[in-house]
């Protein structure tokens, strides 16, 4: 069984999810900041290209797609 970087597992799970709702980073960043999390795109594109942000950031950015699940059974 090979490991999950799971670094790139959760970038992936995100873009998969603006993917599915037609949207880029600078409607994301607007997204947050409707819920009050200050972002900008390159900030949100810096961070999930590296895939060093927050549980806590995710789930911010959860709450800004407006998503209620989150299946995870393929990582």
């Amino acid at each position: 069984m090979s490991e999950v970087d799971f670094k790139k597992e959760a970038s992936k799970i995100i873009k998969i999810e603006l993917t599915k709702q037609d949207l880029d980073y600078e409607q994301l960043a607007q997204k947050m900041k409707d819920i009050g999390v200050d972002e900008t795109k390159a900030n949100i594109a810096n961070k999930l290209h590296r895939g060093t942000f927050s549980f806590a950031y995710a789930l911010q950015i959860f709450k800004a797609l407006g998503l209620k699940k989150l299946y995870l059974e393929d990582l």
